[in-house]
């Protein structure tokens, strides 16, 4: 297997996914000429001509109600939105239609859709390009959405999505993009939605994160490695969540870290932190805890370290649950 960076494994699986299905299109600002300003869909508009790799306005509503139409004119939309906070005008898209459409025409009718997009902080952006907004997303009824922390997981994960006939956004964590190498298999492979990743194995402290707070968990449970057995599942698909895998580890261990990028108030780790309760309550040994965003629009890029979950504060949080 060869070893890619992050975002060269979503390029890869673009590339495949282009050349398997010739109903699957790519859509966004600068995806063409300039392959994407992450360079995430380079090559495409060469490889596969300008039809199937389409540079379009900057217009995100424009994008996913084009592609609304696309999918029911039997295409398989992937649409790109730009950065994180970019997404937001397309909010209503998504809301009103895209998440609704599989169940408005009784089942009768199938919406491949794939909204893809870089997300998150520690890149030293302007603002509204820093955002960690998966909570939108997974709280829409008929939306998947999926979330990968290493190269092939990026790359299986988005295949996944694309050969979903529901509708799926997939969060890609630009901090890592650059920065996460690894082996990915090459051509075809698909990594399932809804099944969890065991990142790390461990006995006493179990910590659960996804994308770009995986590394920084894996850099806490090194740092602990001494007092403090760390167990870190990677949930990698918010929407469906692997929920077996999540209150195994939780009965294993007794205790639980959850980590996340995004502000705390209604975060996915408060979803979680609910399932713990409900499911696993007489299996733990100390109270859930949270290490998040704080509930401010994400700072510029100055004092941006002190807003992401650090591996000081998860250090600190799993030494107070080990403790309890």
């Amino acid at each position: 297997m060869a070893e890619k960076l992050l975002v060269e494994a979503v390029n890869d699986a673009l590339h495949v996914e282009l050349a398997r299905d010739d109903s699957v299109m790519v859509m966004g600002e600068d995806v063409g000429r300039a392959g994407g300003v992450f360079r995430a869909t380079a090559g495409l508009v060469e490889r596969f001509g300008e039809n199937r790799c389409v540079d379009t306005p900057l217009a995100e509503a424009g994008i996913l109600g084009t592609a609304v139409g696309l999918c029911m004119a039997g295409w398989k939309p992937v649409c790109e939105m730009q950065y994180d906070a970019f997404s937001y005008p397309c909010l209503d898209q998504l809301i009103t239609h895209v998440g609704r459409y599989h169940w408005r025409t009784g089942g009768k009718m199938e919406f491949p859709i794939t909204v893809r997009m870089p997300y998150g902080g520690g890149v030293r952006a302007p603002e509204l390009h820093d955002d960690s907004p998966e909570t939108y997303y997974v709280h829409t009824p008929g939306i998947k959405v999926a979330i990968p922390s290493t190269p092939a997981d990026a790359k299986g994960l988005l295949a996944a999505a694309i050969r979903d006939p529901d509708p799926v956004v997939v969060f890609e964590p630009k901090l890592i993009y650059r920065t996460e190498r690894g082996e990915v298999p090459e051509g075809d492979y698909v990594v399932p939605l809804g099944k969890a990743r065991i990142a790390r194995e461990g006995t006493d402290v179990t910590l659960v994160a996804y994308g770009a707070m995986v590394p920084v968990c894996e850099r806490a449970a090194d740092e602990l490695a001494d007092d403090v057995s760390c167990e870190i599942v990677d949930i990698r698909s918010l929407r469906p969540l692997d929920e077996e895998s999540l209150l195994a580890s939780a009965s294993k261990t007794g205790r639980v870290v959850i980590v996340q990028e995004a502000p705390r108030t209604v975060g996915f780790g408060a979803e979680i932190a609910a399932i713990l309760a409900e499911k696993a309550i007489l299996d733990l040994r100390g109270p859930v805890l949270r290490v998040t965003g704080y509930d401010v629009p994400y700072p510029y890029w100055k004092i941006e370290d002190a807003y992401m979950p650090s591996v000081e504060r998860v250090a600190a949080a799993v030494e107070r649950v080990a403790r309890f």
